[in-house]
């Protein structure tokens, strides 16, 4: 077996290649709509929640699931994670 292929970040899956990322922090400043294309790309398998300032979650942990936190302009303001 080659390295790419034995790699832990790289996970096969129908024939395509997907991330293991469990956060995003390089979309954080960026708007929400950008940052919720850039997960996508990374993860299309993610469901994303986009949460604004006065928003509420849950506590629970849900392992396809990605919070997006926006201030009242749109921007991410947190890294997202998976949770």
């Amino acid at each position: 077996m080659d390295q790419e292929s034995n790699n832990p970040a790289n996970k096969k899956s129908e024939g395509k290649t997907t991330s293991a990322l469990t956060s995003w922090p390089d979309v954080v400043g960026l708007p929400a709509e950008e940052a919720e294309r850039r997960i996508k790309e990374d993860n299309p398998k993610l469901r994303l929640q986009v949460v604004g300032p006065d928003g509420c979650v849950t506590a629970d942990f849900v392992t396809d699931r990605v919070w997006i936190f926006v201030d009242s302009e749109g921007k991410v303001i947190r890294t997202p994670t998976i949770g």
